[in-house]
C-alpha cells in the first residue's frame, strides 16, 4: 500500500506505462493502457470501493445544512442566531478536514472515517435533545467538523490503492460520487421530513443512522494503519502543514484554488440576487442550475476518458479559464440566453477539469505528507466556498450587475497563478518538500 518511489510527473499523471520521449513532447498513450471506469472500479481492491460508496453514502446524508436554518427557527430562534449556526458548520467543515490530514496521517484512514463518522452521528443526534443555543451552536460547529474528518483520509486511501496510472479516473469516480450525492441528498432529506409528518426527528436520525452505517463499513472494510506512510527509514513528520507550507509552489496553488472556489461560489450565491434584480423568473435560474448538475453527472466520467491524457496544464488551466469567461458572460444584459450560456461554459470547465484539480494534489504531494497535502487543499476549497457569497454579496452591492467583469478578473487570476504553480516535475519523496 505504501509507495517510496517518486510520484509520477504531474503533466502526466496517467502514464507509468509509457516513458516520456527525450524531447519532452507527451507519448502516444495506447487505448488499451488508458484507465476506464469499469476497469478502475472492477480491478480496485475492495477499500477503493468502499471509499467510493462511502462518499456518495455521506454526500448522500448530508442535509443536515439545507434544513439546518428551517430546524432552528422552527425551535424559535431568529433568522439572525439560525444563519449564525449555519455558517459555524461550515467553518466546523473547513477545519474538520485540515484535522483530517494530520489524524489521517497518524491514526490511518479506516480509524479517522470511523472516528469522524461516528462522531458525527452522535453529534447530528444530539441536536434533536438541546434547546440552549449556545450548547446548540457548539455541537453544531462539533458537527460540521466531525463530518468532513474523513475528506482527507478516504481521499489519501483512494490514491494509494488506485495505482498511478488511474489518479484522474478515480477522483472522477470520487467527484462523481460527491456530486450524485449532492442532488439526492435534498430529495431524501425532505422525503424524511414527511414521512415523520413534518417532524425533524427522522430527519436528523436518518443522517446520524447513514453516517453510522458508514462508519461501521468503513472499519469492516478498510485496511489498518497509516493511509499514507513513510519509508523504513521515513518517520511520518509532525507539524506537517508547516512542511506543506515550505513547498511554495503548491501554496500557490492553494491559493489559486480558494479564488477558483471564491468564483465558482457566484452562481449560488450571488447569480439569483442578479437575476431576481433584472426581473426575471426565478425559473431560469433554476433550470440553469439545474443543467449544471446534469451535465456534470451524464459527461464527466465519460469524458474523463479522454481527459485523463492531457498534461495538467492543459486541464486545470482550460478548467479555470472557462469559469472565468462564464461567470463573465453573466455580465452581458441579463437574459435567459445569458444565463444558459454562461452556465454551459463554465460547467464545461467542470467537466474538463475537476478530476484533474482534486487529483493534483495526491498526485505531486510526498508520500508522507498525502493526507496534509489534501487536507490543505480540502481547506482551500472550503474556505473559497465560504468567503465566496460574502465578498460577492459585497460586490454586487458595489458595483451591481457590473461586478460579474470584476469575478472574470480574478478567475483570470487564479487561471495565471494555478499555471504558475503547477509542476512539470513529481515532488520529491521528502518530510519537508522545498521549491
Amino acid at each position: 500500500m505504501t509507495h517510496t518511489a517518486p510520484q509520477p510527473d504531474a503533466e502526466a499523471p496517467q502514464q507509468s506505462a509509457a516513458p516520456a520521449p527525450a524531447d519532452g513532447t507527451r507519448a502516444a498513450v495506447p487505448p488499451a493502457a488508458r484507465a476506464t471506469v469499469r476497469a478502475t472500479f472492477s480491478e480496485a481492491p475492495l477499500a477503493v470501493k468502499t471509499l467510493l460508496a462511502g462518499v456518495f453514502i455521506n454526500r448522500l446524508g448530508g442535509f443536515l445544512n439545507i434544513f439546518l436554518v428551517l430546524y432552528l427557527t422552527s425551535l424559535g430562534h431568529s433568522a439572525g442566531r439560525a444563519t449564525l449556526a449555519l455558517g459555524s458548520y461550515g467553518a466546523g467543515t473547513v477545519l474538520g478536514v485540515l484535522i483530517g490530514g494530520s489524524l489521517s496521517a497518524r491514526l490511518g484512514a479506516r480509524n479517522t472515517t470511523a472516528v469522524s463518522m461516528a462522531g458525527s452521528a452522535v453529534l447530528t443526534a444530539a441536536l434533536l435533545y438541546l434547546t440552549d443555543y449556545t450548547a446548540l451552536l457548539a455541537v453544531i460547529v462539533l458537527a460540521g467538523l466531525a463530518g468532513q474528518m474523513f475528506r482527507p483520509a478516504s481521499a489519501a486511501l483512494l490514491s494509494e490503492l488506485a495505482g498511478p496510472d488511474r489518479q484522474i479516473m478515480v477522483f472522477a469516480m470520487y467527484r462523481f460520487g460527491l456530486n450524485l450525492g449532492a442532488m439526492a441528498a435534498p430529495l431524501v432529506g425532505f422525503g424524511l421530513f414527511r414521512l415523520g409528518h413534518d417532524s425533524y426527528h427522522l430527519l436528523f436520525w436518518g443522517e446520524a443512522l447513514i453516517a453510522l452505517a458508514f462508519a461501521l463499513l468503513a472499519w469492516r472494510t478498510l485496511p489498518a494503519g497509516r493511509a499514507t506512510t513513510a519509508g523504513p527509514d521515513e518517520p511520518v513528520p509532525a507539524g506537517s502543514y508547516l512542511a506543506v507550507l515550505r513547498d511554495r509552489r503548491f501554496t500557490l496553488y492553494l491559493v489559486a484554488t480558494v479564488l477558483h472556489t471564491a468564483v465558482y461560489a457566484q452562481y449560488l450565491s450571488t447569480l439569483p440576487l442578479d437575476v431576481a434584480a433584472a426581473g426575471l423568473g426565478l425559473i431560469w435560474y433554476t433550470a440553469a442550475v439545474s443543467l449544471n448538475g446534469l451535465l456534470v453527472i451524464a459527461f464527466e466520467l465519460v469524458l474523463t476518458k479522454v481527459t485523463q491524457d492531457w498534461p495538467v496544464r492543459v486541464t486545470i488551466g482550460l478548467a479555470f479559464a472557462l469559469l472565468g469567461a462564464g461567470v463573465a458572460l453573466y455580465g452581458l444584459p441579463m437574459g435567459p440566453a445569458v444565463i444558459v450560456t454562461g452556465t454551459l461554459v463554465w460547467t464545461l470547465g467542470e467537466i474538463i477539469g475537476g478530476p484533474a484539480i482534486f487529483s493534483y494534489p495526491a498526485v505531486i504531494a510526498p508520500t508522507p505528507l498525502k493526507s496534509h497535502y489534501l487536507g490543505s487543499f480540502h481547506f482551500a476549497f472550503g474556505l473559497g466556498s465560504a468567503l465566496g457569497p460574502v465578498a460577492g454579496g459585497w460586490l454586487f452591492a458595489a458595483f451591481g450587475h457590473s461586478f460579474w467583469y470584476a469575478v472574470g478578473a480574478i478567475s483570470l487570476l487564479a487561471t495565471v497563478l494555478a499555471l504558475l504553480a503547477l509542476r512539470t516535475a513529481p515532488a520529491a519523496p521528502e518530510p519537508e518538500p522545498g521549491e
